[in-house]
């Protein structure tokens, strides 16, 4: 089940009915030290340096419960931090040793005073070594429910935050702070007494998903795609595209693309079958799903393009994935009845063209306007591309996806995105819960780019919409 998204007041009041159920701390201690150890282990190679700084607080307990999983080589120092300027001393002193690793048990959710003096010049130094650093359930200094530094806050490589993300750790202030937000969801607590409106995607919420396929099953079973893009200039977006959907392995796949793009894109293409889009080209009833938009940027599209992308929105039963420069086009339009699925995947600036508003107030509150954006185009699933992207509708859950990293950000990434989701909704099995398929397809195309780039820190989209889909990892 995905975590929700919950206050540092609930998280106490969980801690007390687990405890009231028989569940001590002693125990979930223990059980967050082996998880804070093993992704300590994940993050350094052996033999290097770790300093494990853990303050007098349960936050401290846990980093040191995490020292008694580290190397036992004297690779691995332990500083018990407290007030005292002795203490403070040691633990400057093992900074200027270079760790390879910080592990960051300082302070914990119950911080509740600004840090000055010689605790700021301690997390200041900190930060300035620019070391890797790995907090415990938030980033010492950090308000986890407002998501602003008390005075001042560590800038964590790594955050593994207990049981549950706080609310804070996903505000854009606490972004520069949190660094890579992982949930350690099994500490041994109770289970979770609270239902969310947002909810964290865990690797495990899609173990046995998509599900396995029948040995008697052929290409018809998997639905029909049509893919709409492409243009003069812009018909490697197409290709993208193209080659993310086909990593979902739908039945078909066929692209329609402008007559002056076709002998690009055909060209690259092998099982993907590739028409010149036509006017008068038949699409209710005859594919399971439409995407419509990578590459379709030209300054010479024909109007009438832009007025079938705008009906089949409309009009279309079938689901629609609207991304790109085909945003645009659907200012005004909402579907016809309200069970037709229709996705979009605005990244902030093209969000904020749909709202006439700018990308930094779309970030300043990303689940308003993705709340707004859905509300505008007739209640729309969308996915709001960036940073912990959101999935959602104008009402009820919304999903925070957990994958994904910086590389990501690099033209074409978006595009094996839009084609990896049209691939998975063509298919008719995957098509009774649309937000768990749109979910589960977001996390995929950041698992992918997470499992790159463990292995090299250059990778390429091509390289994206070739790993996208696969099931070799179960959890990233």
């Amino acid at each position: 089940m995905p975590a929700p998204v919950i206050s540092v007041a609930q998280m106490r009041e969980w801690e007390q009915a687990s405890w009231a159920a028989g569940r001590t701390e002693p125990e979930v201690i223990a059980r967050v030290g082996e998880l804070v150890a093993r992704r300590a282990r994940k993050m350094t190679r052996p033999g290097a340096r770790i300093l494990v700084l853990a303050g007098k607080g349960h936050n401290g307990d846990d980093a040191r419960a995490a020292a008694k999983h580290l190397p036992t080589d004297g690779s691995v120092c332990v500083r018990n931090v407290t007030a005292e300027p002795k203490d403070i001393a040691e633990a400057l002193a093992s900074l200027e040793q270079r760790p390879a690793l910080i592990v960051d048990g300082l302070f914990g959710i119950g911080l509740n005073r600004p840090l000055e003096g010689p605790w700021a010049g301690l997390i200041e130094r900190i930060n300035e070594l620019r070391t890797m650093v790995l907090s415990v359930d938030v980033p010492s200094g950090l308000n986890a429910d407002t998501g602003a530094p008390e005075g001042t806050a560590i800038q964590a490589t790594v955050t593994l935050t207990l049981a549950a993300p706080k609310r804070g750790l996903l505000l854009p202030a606490a972004w520069p702070f949190v660094g890579r937000l992982e949930v350690a969801a099994d500490i041994g607590l109770t289970p979770c007494p609270f239902a969310e409106e947002m909810n964290w995607t865990l690797p495990e919420d899609f173990d046995d998903y998509p599900p396995a396929r029948a040995a008697t099953a052929h290409k018809g079973d998997f639905g029909r795609l049509a893919i709409i893009a492409g243009s003069m200039g812009y018909h490697g977006a197409a290709v993208l595209a193209a080659r993310g959907a086909q990593r979902a392995q739908p039945g078909l796949i066929t692209l329609h693309t402008p007559e002056a793009a076709y002998p690009s894109v055909a060209a690259q293409l092998q099982a993907v079958m590739v028409s010149v889009w036509r006017p008068n080209q038949k699409w209710s009833g005859h594919y399971d799903a439409i995407l419509a938009g990578p590459g379709l940027a030209a300054d010479n599209l024909p109007e009438v393009m832009k007025s079938l992308v705008r009906e089949l929105w409309q009009h279309l039963p079938a689901p629609m994935i609207v991304d790109a420069s085909a945003l645009d086009w659907l200012a005004g339009t909402k579907p016809e009845q309200a069970d037709f699925v229709r996705v979009v995947t605005p990244h902030p600036g093209e969000a904020a063209r749909l709202l006439g508003t700018t990308a930094a107030q779309v970030q300043a509150n990303r689940p308003d306007a993705l709340r707004e954006i859905s509300q505008r185009l007739g209640n729309c699933r969308v996915v709001l591309k960036g940073q912990q992207t959101l999935i959602g509708r104008s009402t009820g859950s919304m999903v925070v996806n957990s994958s994904g990293n910086p590389q990501l950000a690099q033209g074409g990434s978006g595009d094996v995105l839009a084609g990896h989701l049209a691939g998975l909704l063509a298919q008719p099995a995957l098509q009774a819960d649309p937000l768990k398929t749109v979910a589960y397809g977001v996390w995929q195309h950041g698992a992918a780019a997470d499992r790159l780039s463990r292995t090299r820190s250059n990778w390429v989209v091509e390289e994206l919409a070739a790993e996208i889909g696969n099931r070799a990892e179960s959890h990233d």
